[in-house]
């Protein structure tokens, strides 16, 4: 498939909808809703069996994802923000809660499901600078470097990654509730 070109055009998300996706151990999707399938603009038959990586916006920082697969990969969940990149270059934010499936006997990963939904204003407004730094020392040093940098920002303000996010996009209240709906319902 053809890589896109991003442009700086933002897709106004529904936020009574929610988009869910699933993907093998791989990263390779196996599943999305019909709001993820139109959200992203390719035909359900270009997305099933395509890398997940297929929608990742490329402001979206190297160290993120790694950091990411790391703690998934060991069956723990991590919530973050992130800019989703559309077949006809659009874009939007949202927020990702993404969940191991682990299988109930044997405790093994299958894959993995995302559930997301729109990134207020104020997050992505607090979380683009922090991206941009990201990007700059991948580009100019490494991803471990920006994984580092991440790391120390953190250790600064005296918050782990879990807590910062969860600060950052008011993980209380509702908005916990959604989550744990869309978990019930997809699970």
């Amino acid at each position: 498939m053809a890589k896109v070109t991003p442009i700086d055009e933002a897709i106004d998300l529904d936020s009574s909808k929610y988009i869910v996706s699933r993907t093998d151990t791989r990263g390779n999707i196996t599943y999305g809703n019909e709001y993820f399938i139109e959200i992203s603009g390719y035909a359900k038959a270009e997305l099933i069996g395509s890398p997940h990586n297929i929608i990742r916006h490329p402001d979206m920082p190297k160290a993120l994802f790694k950091m990411m697969w790391d703690r998934i990969k060991q069956g723990h969940n991590i919530m973050a923000v992130v800019k989703n990149l559309a077949k006809d270059g659009r874009y939007y934010w949202v927020i990702t809660d993404f969940e191991s499936k682990n299988d109930p006997k044997t405790g093994e990963i299958l894959g993995y499901t995302a559930y997301r939904k729109v990134a207020p204003d104020k997050v992505i407004e607090k979380i683009e600078p922090i991206y941009q730094k990201l990007l700059e020392i991948e580009k100019t040093k490494s991803v471990d470097a920006a994984e580092m940098y991440l790391q120390g920002y953190l250790d600064e303000i005296g918050k782990t990654y879990d807590e910062f996010v969860d600060d950052l996009v008011e993980n209380k209240g509702m908005f916990r509730v959604f989550f744990k709906i869309m978990k019930k319902v997809f699970s």
